[in-house]
């Protein structure tokens, strides 16, 4: 018999298989495809404290081996999620994390003290919002910030804290151990890198936004060295995402060092891609014999 159960802080997901935030809705759009009681999660996409527009379009546009998104963090706000969301949710055999988005650090703490009295099991604080207060660099950019948002967050926080951390940095381990620092349960990682698109028929930006973060399989290595290398680097659960398509991708980042995966712009492509990751690694394992996921993760040094 294999046991595909991992722990994140507390709390336990039948399998190692969640959404990524931003891909999946709050899971609505692909119930008609998934029964996401076969998910070990669902990472709902970025909700603030009141709603956000996002950004002018065109704010998608394809790429060689992935996408460019500057959607902005459209969400209708913390009060419409709680009244619709999390009740779908809770229709499901499936643990619920938050992803939660804000301007300044206040805003962050607004939907986090909203959440202490709804039936959600975790947080993943999306640092990859520019700071208001800071000029607009992003907050996942400057170790101090992290640190600093990191235990403000957990202060008010009543479930287990994931900090999201941004590639978009010279060393992630810094970021990383800043968050662990601030008192983070754990880490996941990577969100999107920046990138840029050029219509050169219409020789303009493809993205209003000229720049967008970058996703899917062209950013896999890259997140899988991230991974690794933050995975030597603190004592907290890393939750992997960055270009997951297959069993075999997912399997890289749990064997590098991950606790648990996120499978985000697959979605697209494939909607039924988490249930067969899922499928996929049972298989694997079987194959190899190994009756506990816990045993493959982080097993390459």
């Amino acid at each position: 018999m294999i046991d595909t159960r991992v722990n994140i802080a507390g709390v336990e997901l039948k399998n190692p298989v969640m959404t990524a935030s931003g891909t999946f809705g709050s899971g609505m759009e692909y119930s008609e495809f998934v029964d996401l009681s076969r998910l070990g999660g669902v990472v709902t996409k970025g909700v603030a404290d009141v709603p956000w527009p996002g950004n002018p379009t065109p704010r998608v546009a394809e790429t060689t081996g992935g996408m460019l998104n500057a959607i902005g963090l459209q969400n209708p706000g913390i009060d419409v999620f709680c009244k619709r969301d999390i009740p779908f949710l809770k229709q499901y055999d499936t643990k619920i994390m938050v992803n939660v988005c804000g301007h300044s650090t206040e805003e962050y703490l607004r939907v986090v003290e909203r959440l202490a009295n709804e039936p959600v099991d975790l947080l993943e604080i999306n640092i990859s919002c520019p700071n208001v207060k800071e000029g607009g660099i992003t907050f996942g950019q400057d170790p101090k910030a992290v640190e600093a948002i990191t235990r403000e967050v957990k202060k008010v926080a009543a479930q287990p804290v994931v900090m999201k951390l941004s590639p978009n940095v010279t060393d992630i381990t810094v970021m990383a151990r800043a968050a662990e620092a601030g008192g983070a349960d754990a880490v996941s990682l990577i969100n999107t890198l920046t990138g840029m698109k050029i219509d050169v028929e219409r020789q303009t930006f493809a993205l209003a936004n000229k720049t967008g973060g970058m996703s899917g399989p062209a950013v896999k290595p890259v997140a899988v060295r991230m991974v690794y290398q933050v995975a030597q680097s603190v004592n907290i659960p890393i939750i992997g995402m960055g270009g997951i398509a297959t069993a075999e991708d997912a399997l890289e980042f749990i064997l590098a060092g991950a606790t648990a995966v996120s499978v985000g712009t697959a979605n697209f492509i494939n909607p039924y891609a988490t249930v067969e990751i899922a499928e996929g690694i049972e298989t694997y394992m079987k194959r190899h014999n190994i009756e506990k996921l816990t045993d493959l993760i982080g097993a390459v040094h």
